[in-house]
């Protein structure tokens, strides 16, 4: 099976920077696009940006030129450099990837269990 495993949330002040990761491991043949969601309490889950397996890259508007999304092909991680951030970017963030697994090769998305970011005022 797959696995991806957030890490580097947290609480920061306004203004500041954060920078979480999303590793996948398992019986991985391939990973194709990989992205970043978030979910704020009592809202739908939303894309914030997403990878293809060739760095092609879009983001959601309320992100753009503070947002970074980034992976190492190498070490089946996605990064997403968060500066400038905002109350508003208060919520959980999940990412996704397309994952090819098997002897017999079969594609199918995964997600990790989530990291909080919390931005105060």
């Amino acid at each position: 099976q797959v696995q991806l495993v957030e890490s580097g949330g947290g609480l920061v002040q306004a203004g500041g920077s954060l920078r979480p990761s999303c590793a996948a491991s398992g019986r991985i043949v391939s990973i194709g696009t990989m992205g970043w969601y978030r979910q704020a309490p009592g809202k739908q889950r939303e894309l914030v940006a997403r990878i293809t397996e060739g760095g092609s890259t879009n983001y959601a508007d309320f992100v753009k030129g503070r947002f970074t999304i980034s992976r190492d092909n190498v070490k089946n991680t996605v990064y997403l450099q968060m500066n400038s951030l905002k109350p508003e970017d208060t919520a959980v963030y999940y990412c996704a990837a397309d994952v090819v697994t098997g002897v017999i090769p079969v594609r199918r998305n995964y997600w990790g269990q989530g990291t909080q970011v919390t931005v105060s005022s």
